[in-house]
């Protein structure tokens, strides 16, 4: 075991007085234990720009809970905590939060962050997009059967308009999309078009993906684009800025704890495919939240039924193991075990919401990898879950 298994413990009281100023993060570097030093190199460039996401773009406030939910804690068992300090030593996180039920087990913070940042989530922005969707399918502000067009006039004639809703919660649209962050394919000119603001915005990010290359609903092809649609789709059928619905709908709710942002495109739109800004513990608060079907103290925020869906393969082409070599997708969900009912929100550069509603086991990960789909970071995050399980299990 290193000498920072032995020492570090995340700095409870050290808060930056306002989330990204230079002072803040100076005085945070300062009062954290020197043995921090033992994890792993990370380039302090996406370290700082994957908490600081919100100062380079322009981005829409999510406003946190009057009276935010008090997360539980106890010690961290001892197993445990040796377990994840190991962990932190080999691995890029800058955060890393273990939650059962409404427990905090564990709370971590490297590179000088703390529980006062903002951390982005790239892609885990998807999943709290498909819960936005089942809300506003509850309150009957749309129907999944129901065309892009219908909300979007500007996709009339496009291929993503004649693409249900349905097909786009579900990866599903068929339309020709690569996404490897190569800088030269879709993904990297869907950013360009969003947060780059090399387009107009809203309809315009995604006007030159129309080639359909499969009929809808028929193959399972992860495509940012199909996100982008959903969140134009969505914000026009409640006619309220995706930010606000979320305030509204999950995040004051849910009891966060801080302001969140949404980054936006020129329009004023939010990137529906990702860009969500948010602390560890409240990632953490939505992670718990999912975990219980989505209720909270008797009530019910996120309907039950949908999340028992947007967790579940909805169709043959969606199954673990069917969709891709280990997993399935849900609605704008990855269902990570062929099994038991786990599923999980993941972005690159090592972003993870991984949730288990069997055990209420929440495992958050912020990250700074160097390479945006390290499989072999990706598969020591999976590695490290079923470890919890059997540490768990144990006690």
């Amino acid at each position: 075991m290193s000498a920072r298994s032995k020492k570090t413990r995340p700095p409870k009281a050290v808060v930056p007085a306002k989330a990204g100023t230079p002072f803040a993060f100076l005085a945070a570097a300062l009062l954290l234990p020197l043995s921090v030093l033992a994890a792993p190199y990370a380039d302090p460039k996406l370290v700082e720009a994957w908490s600081r996401m919100d100062e380079f773009h322009a981005a829409r406030g999510i406003r946190k809970a009057a009276s935010p939910l008090e997360l539980k804690r106890t010690a961290t068992p001892p197993q445990l905590e040796a377990l994840l300090d190991d962990f932190l030593d080999a691995h890029r996180n800058t955060g890393l939060l273990v939650l059962r039920g409404d427990t905090v087990l564990a709370e971590r913070y490297q590179y000088g962050r703390t529980a006062g940042h903002r951390f982005a989530s790239a892609s885990v922005a998807k999943t709290v997009l498909g819960m936005l969707v089942g809300i506003a399918v509850h309150e009957k502000k749309l129907s999944l059967e129901d065309r892009a067009d219908q909300y979007v006039p500007a996709l009339k004639g496009h291929p993503y308009g004649d693409t249900s809703i349905r097909d786009l919660l579900t990866m599903s649209s068929g339309i020709r999309f690569t996404e490897n962050y190569s800088g030269r394919d879709d993904s990297s000119k869907l950013v360009a078009n969003t947060l780059r603001q090399q387009t107009q915005g809203g309809a315009d990010t995604v006007l030159e993906f129309k080639q359909r290359e499969a009929p809808a609903g028929t193959r399972f092809h992860y495509a940012s684009a199909d996100s982008q649609v959903l969140g134009l789709v969505l914000t026009a059928a409640v006619r309220e800025p995706l930010s606000t619905y979320l305030s509204e709908k999950i995040w004051q709710p849910m009891g966060a704890e801080a302001n969140a942002t949404w980054l936006l495109d020129k329009a004023g739109y939010e990137t529906g495919y990702c860009c969500i800004n948010a602390t560890l513990r409240d990632y953490a608060r939505f992670g718990m939240l999912l975990a219980n079907y989505g209720a909270l103290d008797g009530k019910q925020i996120i309907p039950a039924d949908w999340v028992k869906a947007a967790t579940t393969a909805q169709a043959p082409h969606l199954r673990a193991g069917v969709a891709t070599a280990n997993n399935g997708y849900g609605y704008q969900t990855w269902i990570t075990h062929r099994t038991e009912p786990r599923f999980a929100a993941l972005g690159i550069h090592g972003q993870a919401i991984f949730i288990d509603p069997v055990s209420k086991l929440v495992v958050v990960h912020t990250a700074a990898w160097s390479d945006p789909t390290d499989r072999s970071e990706r598969g020591a995050q999976f590695k490290l879950l079923e470890a919890i399980f059997a540490k768990l299990d144990n006690q």
